[in-house]
């Protein structure tokens, strides 16, 4: 997925990290199903994809240190991060039965609530849903904002409200993110 920045405008910091996260996501994917390392996928997008034309398409810049954060945090800390996952999705549907790519997107959000306290738990969140959305338009970026939701409360509960009867937060929003 490539994006053009508008009239060579400059791209702000918050637009290379935002970059940088669905980079990361495609490099984890791209991981998952090569069965390649991390250094060779850190090195192919920092080479070959960041901020490069690929069949006429523009990639935005990222924020490289960002990126590598990420996708070598995901492969350092899977051990910690699938068991917070793991911990909020429902028996039938176990963190195996997901589809490679939304893995991908819970395991990269799930590094950055662990790992990056001065983010806020709602930019994180926002921002892992909106790489959700540029692959998928049915349920899974509804999912992703749920689940990771429910992972915050565990992990960073003090960032987000308190839920009233019915599950809706002080709000009035369902836990999935939906008005109520």
């Amino acid at each position: 997925m490539s994006q053009k920045p508008a009239d060579n405008a400059p791209v702000k910091p918050a637009n290379k990290r935002g970059a940088a996260r669905l980079a990361a996501v495609q490099a984890l994917y791209q991981m998952e199903i090569s069965g390649a390392n991390v250094t060779e996928i850190v090195a192919e997008y920092e080479n070959s994809r960041l901020g490069q034309e690929i069949d006429g398409e523009h990639y935005l810049d990222a924020d490289h240190g960002w990126f590598r954060s990420v996708v070598s945090g995901v492969v350092s800390q899977q051990r910690k991060i699938d068991p917070e996952i793991h911990s909020v999705l429902t028996p039938e549907w176990p963190l195996s039965r997901l589809h490679t790519l939304l893995r991908s997107i819970l395991r990269a959000a799930v590094y950055e609530l662990i790992n990056r306290k001065e983010v806020p738990a709602r930019v994180i969140i926002s921002e892992y849903v909106d790489v959700a959305k540029a692959f998928f338009s049915d349920d899974e970026p509804g999912m992703i904002n749920g689940v990771l939701d429910r992972i915050t409360r565990k992990l960073r509960a003090e960032e987000l409200p308190e839920r009233a009867a019915g599950g809706r937060t002080a709000g009035g929003t369902e836990p999935d993110g939906k008005p109520g």
